[in-house]
């Protein structure tokens, strides 16, 4: 078995600076660390307990295959911060039928994004 350390989700945009303003500031991500210069330069986010890294230039969107989860303490008020600051929200939040309250954003190039809430009553919360 691979002892892993650390690991970080990599996005290779069509357009960093683009998805550098989505990321950092209207989802508010916090910065790690940034490398590089220009344009094209590295800038690695906070995500919770792993990392999103935004860095290069890609000449087509990611794959529809590719989507981000990301859990937050309140969808309701996540929602209404991220319409605030001008983020599209492709559906609110809704307690779905497994428990999990979520709600779907996308990035500038078309990512899908979960944005979920875990319930005190749900399972993942509750200990035996």
């Amino acid at each position: 078995m691979v002892h892993v350390l650390s690991s970080r989700v990599l996005l290779r945009p069509t357009d960093p600076e683009r998805s550098r303003a989505f990321y950092g500031e209207q989802l508010g991500l916090a910065v790690y660390r940034e490398f590089g210069t220009g344009p094209e330069r590295g800038t690695v986010y906070f995500l919770g307990g792993g990392f999103l890294e935004v860095s290069g230039r890609a000449q087509e969107p990611p794959s529809p295959a590719v989507r981000l989860w990301i859990q937050v303490a309140d969808a309701h008020a996540a929602h209404e911060e991220l319409l605030e600051r001008g983020v599209t929200v492709k559906r609110p939040p809704v307690r779905e039928p497994w428990g999990l309250v979520e709600m779907w954003i996308t990035d500038p190039d078309g990512t899908e994004i979960a944005v979920v809430e875990v319930p005190e009553d749900h399972p993942l919360r509750c200990r035996p």
